[in-house]
């Protein structure tokens, strides 16, 4: 890209982001396509989208609520679908359905976007500008001072101070302290923020057990990184409403779905146990028998160790006698 071109197209994009089309509410314009928008921009620099193919994670959602309550004043609910969809209709976003599915009209769950979406993208040209820190220094103020001129100066300070509602939930579901980082963060406990919850817990339980089965000891990356060790729930977060890490166990596929339905279970003083109403083929070597009595891999650090209570509720009742 020429700097001639380059010059061009950032300031058509300026003018472009200037101009979102916003739809109506009750409390004025929709702020929500702006912020989503700010929310990217603030992804990519921060290095956590680095290519031009735009997924929905936990960090992605909550990095979008957080914003919201930064900078929006009035009672428009925080709604992250509504921008992620609706932003196809400005020309330069455009959404990638997985195989089988139409992604025609809007879909409030964000769990059934994500399970329908491959990912997203931006025009090639847009993502080309906002790989350089100019450019998007650009295009983020054009955002902050068109849509929200009253509260930038807040949402600045709290970026430049280094907090985020992502890392103060990280803190909080991995059971360690820290002062409370009380702007920007979602109150309600909506489906959203039960998403990030979840997405979070899913990637920090096989963090804190070293991506490490705790039963077998199964340990298997592969090249892109993914591990096939699973975050568990020892007590179903429909009944106990915890997702912190201390309510979860890492374990292969295999001995989760085991765990699951009471086929093994593991007492308080976190030894395995074999259901006896278990059929267990002993001579083959992926018997699960060879587990009972041995103790778990435990995580690294006592303040993430899985609470006994937990596992004394699921031998009572989840594990088959």
């Amino acid at each position: 890209m020429t700097p001639i071109f380059y010059q061009r197209q950032l300031a058509a994009y300026r003018r472009r982001f200037s101009k979102l089309r916003q739809g109506g509410t009750q409390y004025g314009k929709a702020p929500h396509k702006p912020v989503f928008l700010l929310t990217l921009i603030e992804l990519i620099e921060r290095n956590e989208i680095t290519e031009n193919r735009v997924v929905i994670t936990p960090e992605l959602v909550a990095s979008f609520k957080e914003n919201f309550g930064l900078l929006v004043t009035v009672a428009n609910k925080d709604d992250f679908t509504q921008p992620f969809f609706y932003l196809k209709n400005e020309g330069f976003w455009f959404l990638k359905p997985k195989a089988g599915f139409l992604l025609d009209t809007y879909i409030r769950s964000v769990q059934t976007l994500n399970d329908r979406l491959d990912y997203a993208y931006f025009a090639d040209d847009l993502f080309d500008l906002l790989t350089h820190a100019d450019a998007r220094q650009q295009l983020k103020f054009t955002i902050l001072d068109t849509y929200f001129p009253v509260t930038k100066t807040a949402y600045e300070q709290v970026k430049q101070a280094g907090r985020s509602y992502v890392r103060e939930l990280e803190t909080y579901l991995l059971n360690e302290r820290e002062m409370p980082y009380r702007q920007g963060i979602p109150l309600t406990d909506d489906e959203e923020t039960r998403f990030v919850r979840g997405g979070l817990f899913k990637k920090l339980v096989p963090k804190v057990y070293g991506f490490t089965c705790a039963i077998s000891g199964m340990n298997v990356i592969s090249t892109d990184g993914l591990s096939l060790v699973e975050a568990c729930h020892i007590v179903p977060i429909s009944v106990s409403g915890n997702d912190k890490v201390t309510n979860g166990i890492a374990l292969c596929p295999t001995l989760h779905t085991a765990f699951d339905r009471g086929m093994i279970g593991v007492d308080e003083q976190f030894q395995v146990r074999v259901s006896p109403a278990l059929a267990d083929a002993i001579s083959s070597p992926y018997n699960l028998s060879q587990f009972h009595g041995q103790p778990i891999r435990l995580p690294f650090g006592e303040i993430h160790y899985p609470r006994p209570e937990a596992f004394a509720w699921h031998m009572k009742e989840r594990f088959k006698r």
